[in-house]
């Protein structure tokens, strides 16, 4: 995946242009096979999602996804939701259904992006347009929206350098727990963080994770305590929380009486609280209701045909295996440290300080000015 900047896109502000955008008439038809007639608040947004393993999906995405659509229809619209459950094939088989039942657009968080290309095309085909959705579709997609990904990893890089501070040097060995060879972000993560540790420490192991299942993280971590040594892995890329909360375990189980520097992203709950109690340096904190109500934004205005308040949205271009130039919507990301989760997930609303400092964490919340 390639992208390219044409301007800095910040979800709050494009939220405010698409309000002032929203009384322009006699807006012009699209060139790239999308729907080509104005639409009035019934619309259908077919939502397909990947997984829900990973917290995020099934708490943050889908709903905030439908109550926005809700939002921008005056509740005449309405969102049809599927899950994958991680099967590439049988996400193929829900977007073709909702072909078939003529859905306005769709919205995609790809399961493999290659092999959802296909049914992409027979949605373009079928004059449905499709978004990918937190991870970029192969094929015809008429848009995408995301997390700016290789910043992702550049602040995954920056976050274990500065966790080494002085022990940062080409002799620190480190392990690099990637995400799943089918999610094309893995790749663009594994990119950016590279950028950064590569010239500065020793990558002495690195593996690739289907599916980004926690138990296969941990095996991985365990294969490389067995190669390196516990005493001689300095730190660990973890691409996200998940992952790192598997690679803790197999840390544990070593008999490390300290833990090295572990990486995250996604800023779960359960890797929050791993961070309030020092065992894992990072997670990177994503805003999930920008990525949402961007999502919804884009989807309902080109389910609309209102084509310069979707082009307003899209202040970016991506290319996937396919495409060029796609019309993308990228939401820029934050470090979440101790020193960052009053100002992140707190001051967002994501959890409450209870959620956080349970009757475990108290005293650790405490330790680092954390009160419930």
């Amino acid at each position: 995946m390639k992208t390219r900047r044409r301007e800095a896109t910040v979800v709050v502000t494009v939220g405010v242009l698409a309000l002032s955008l929203a009384g322009c008439g006699g807006l012009f038809d699209s060139d790239d096979g999308t729907k080509d007639d104005r639409k009035g608040d019934d619309v259908t947004v077919g939502l397909l999602l990947p997984e829900s393993e990973t917290a995020r999906y099934e708490k943050f995405d889908h709903p905030i996804i439908e109550k926005q659509v809700k939002k921008l229809t005056n509740g005449k619209g309405k969102v049809v939701y599927a899950n994958a459950d991680q099967d590439a094939a049988k996400q193929s088989s829900q977007l073709a259904k909702m072909v078939a039942d003529k859905v306005d657009v769709v919205l995609v968080s790809a399961v493999d992006a290659k092999k959802i290309a296909p049914a992409v095309k027979k949605a373009k085909d079928a004059d449905i347009p499709v978004i990918a959705y937190d991870r970029l579709a192969e094929g015809p997609v008429s848009g995408y929206v995301a997390f700016d990904n290789e910043l992702v990893g550049q602040v995954q890089g920056q976050g274990l350098i500065k966790a080494l501070g002085s022990r940062a040097s080409k002799n620190s060995k480190i392990v690099m727990i990637n995400g799943s060879p089918t999610d094309p972000n893995a790749a663009v993560f594994k990119e950016g963080a590279l950028s950064q540790l590569g010239n500065q420490l020793d990558v002495a192991k690195s593996y690739d994770t289907e599916g980004w299942k926690p138990e296969t993280a941990r095996a991985h971590m365990n294969d490389a305590i067995t190669a390196l040594g516990k005493d001689n892995i300095a730190g660990v890329y973890s691409a996200n929380d998940g992952m790192a909360g598997g690679i803790i375990k197999a840390l544990k189980a070593s008999g490390l009486t300290e833990l090295p520097p572990v990486t995250g992203q996604d800023a779960e709950l359960p890797a929050v609280q791993r961070v309030v109690a020092g065992e894992q340096y990072m997670s990177v904190y994503k805003s999930y209701p920008d990525e949402a109500v961007g999502a919804a934004q884009m989807a309902v205005r080109i389910a609309q045909g209102r084509m310069v308040e979707f082009d307003a949205l899209a202040g970016d271009q991506s290319d996937n295996a396919t495409t060029k130039d796609i019309p993308s919507l990228l939401v820029s990301v934050r470090p979440l440290t101790q020193d960052t989760i009053k100002s992140t997930v707190i001051a967002d609303g994501i959890y409450k300080t209870s959620e956080i400092c349970t009757a475990e964490y108290k005293t650790a919340c405490a330790a680092i000015g954390l009160k419930r």
